[in-house]
């Protein structure tokens, strides 16, 4: 994120949790609420083009347009606002659900303050936040190894440099080549591995022994 102040929606339909929620942030630097909504539908009449934040903490199960509806129409139109969900339930078949649509973070509601600090400030910078039962359901799910890929030598330095915390800009400089051309090469094994995310490509590093834990 570029800016500064970093904006935040709240998308739940506790009121009395998203109070909670509204302090906490308050009482954080860099942060400001831009508004709240109760479920989906009135997440959709609040933001526009001109008036959408940079994050949106969004609850799955809410009565009307649900998260996971919701989080498939923000990825049509805003796929720039990055979604953290906030969730009573671990349940693999939603965390699953909403890392395929690109959710950048994953909390539960009983998570403690500094883990909702951490998430918002790697969500902020640009990277992802999963807690350790997010990643136990992707590794679960992970079984779906294609059969003889073959990868190129440029495919296979990018991506053993992604399995590392270098950024994306960083394995640019790493490999001496644009960013334009990383990002081709991030959306060329997107597509030969069919993975949607860069925590599915170092799923896939580690399950080929391409990098050491």
């Amino acid at each position: 994120m570029l800016t500064e102040t970093t904006l935040i929606a709240l998308v739940d339909d506790h009121r009395l949790f998203r109070s909670g929620l509204v302090s906490l942030i308050n009482s954080l630097k860099g942060y400001k609420i831009l508004f709240e909504a109760g479920d989906g539908e009135e997440l959709q009449r609040k933001i526009s083009p001109k008036f959408k934040p940079d994050i949106i903490l969004l609850d799955i199960n809410m009565p009307g347009m649900n998260g996971i509806t919701t989080a498939q129409w923000l990825k049509a139109n805003y796929p720039d606002v990055c979604i953290i969900v906030l969730s009573m339930f671990e349940d693999a078949d939603k965390v699953l659900t909403m890392v395929k649509l690109g959710v950048k973070g994953y909390l539960l509601k009983d998570a403690e303050p500094h883990e909702f600090e951490q998430a918002l400030k790697k969500v902020a910078q640009g990277e992802l936040y999963y807690p350790e039962f997010v990643t136990r359901h992707l590794v679960s799910n992970f079984n779906r190894k294609p059969e003889q890929v073959k990868l190129n030598s440029r495919e296979l330095e990018f991506l053993k440099l992604a399995g590392t915390e270098l950024t994306y800009k960083e394995i640019a400089d790493q490999m001496c080549i644009s960013a334009r051309t990383v990002d081709g090469y991030r959306d060329q094994l997107f597509e030969k591995l069919q993975i949607k995310s860069r925590v599915g490509l170092v799923l896939y590093a580690i399950k080929n022994n391409l990098v050491e834990l």
